[in-house]
């Protein structure tokens, strides 16, 4: 490693802690949280520092708190980043006004386009002593004779390089390269996948997260920076297809008539852009010097809004995990093997009822049922974030 470093890492540095393969939300809230702890860290990332991602934007209660705790919203706010008081929900037969009430922390909620929260994220990482280098591409793992994962294989513009880590995290997205090299299992995979177009626009009036479900199609605005709003519109594959402006508004216009109204009195920014369908997965979270956090272990349908919100959990719940095992063996593995409980005890009731929404095979009346349940499947996601302690990271475990 001394002979071969990664550019711009530490040269006395021939092995770290913990190498996190993706410095995105989730990947930069780990890194944060167990540079902070004491460990050594590096994150790294295919993309440049503060580029764009796809994202639904919206933070629930949960991330909220957690973005409170660690002493980052103040910043999000100072970035322009809106308040959102209220949730309105759209459905054939009229309208639901739920105000945010305030509670555990949280005044409001907000929804930070990810050229904002991404690099909030990594900057507090750095400032914890973590390393971040982008433009780095991890192509495999290290693995011993005993088949335990020892470090990454990192590409980079002057070659690749191997790099040593006690511990290797995959943060890397649906797509993992972690997941994939490990072999991660699939504890859960959905049945549907809904695809979704959307875009950013100008001058758009939005009276908080507002949500509509009519036909079987679903559509939102999302108040997110700039004065700009995130407007989306989901449904099934072949009724997206390619997407497209054209389609956006007609599937806005199925979903609520009055906000694809309000929609026409305002500007498009940049481009509108598709997401293919892809059904919901839960993958086993870790193994001999590995685990998965983000969307790496656990997607859901973007129609759900909750998959931000999650990876900042996980995350949390992950170095907690990894801070009162490090070093050893047998320790190592029965924290994580607890933080995979925590996760798939929150996350599988999540996955099932965002499989039914994504399957838009539901009826008009049946949906204020349907959000009524994903509400009280959030609200026990939220019970954990909250009662975990106020310090940044505390190594004592993750909850039960």
């Amino acid at each position: 490693m001394r002979e071969h470093p990664l550019p711009g890492t530490r040269p006395d540095r021939d092995r770290y802690d913990v190498v996190v393969v993706g410095a995105r939300a989730a990947g930069a809230a780990v890194a944060m949280l167990l540079a902070g702890a004491g460990l050594s860290v590096l994150a790294v990332d295919r993309g440049r520092y503060g580029s764009d991602t796809p994202s639904t934007h919206a933070l629930m209660r949960g991330g909220v708190a957690q973005l409170t705790r660690w002493g980052l919203l103040d910043r999000l706010v100072d970035l322009g980043t809106p308040a959102v008081h209220r949730t309105v929900f759209h459905y054939a037969h009229g309208e639901i006004i739920v105000p945010i009430t305030p509670g555990a922390g949280v005044e409001a909620l907000y929804a930070p386009r990810r050229t904002v929260l991404d690099p909030v994220l990594v900057d507090a990482a750095v400032a914890a002593g973590a390393e971040v280098r982008h433009g780095v591409a991890v192509t495999g793992l290290l693995v011993d004779d005993h088949g335990r994962v020892g470090g990454v294989r990192a590409r980079t513009r002057a070659g690749t390089v191997p790099i040593a880590a006690r511990l290797v995290i995959g943060a890397d997205g649906v797509r993992s390269t972690v997941a994939a090299a490990v072999r991660a299992q699939d504890l859960h995979r959905g049945a549907h996948g809904s695809a979704v177009v959307y875009g950013y626009w100008a001058g758009v009036e939005a009276a908080g997260y507002e949500w509509a479900y009519r036909g079987g199609v679903g559509a939102g605005f999302i108040p997110t920076n700039g004065g700009e709003v995130c407007v989306f519109a989901g449904g099934p594959p072949e009724r997206i297809r390619r997407g497209g402006p054209a389609v956006l508004a007609d599937v806005l216009a199925r979903a609520s008539p009055g906000m694809a109204a309000r929609l026409g009195a305002g500007a498009r920014r940049g481009v509108v852009r598709t997401q293919p369908g892809r059904p919901g997965h839960l993958r086993r979270a870790h193994g001999p010097g590995w685990a998965l956090v983000g969307d790496a272990g656990s997607w859901k349908d973007p129609l759900t809004a909750h998959g931000l919100t999650d990876a900042l959990r996980d995350a949390e719940l992950l170095a907690r995990a990894v801070a009162v095992g490090f070093g050893d063996d047998r320790a190592e593995d029965s924290a994580l093997a607890g933080y995979q409980e925590v996760r798939d005890r929150l996350a599988l009731p999540l996955l099932a009822v965002s499989d039914e929404i994504a399957g838009c095979g539901w009826a008009d009346d049946e949906v204020p049922a349907l959000l009524l349940r994903l509400s009280r499947v959030m609200s026990a996601g939220v019970e954990v974030v909250t009662g975990l302690p106020d310090d940044r990271l505390v190594a004592s475990g993750v909850p039960t």
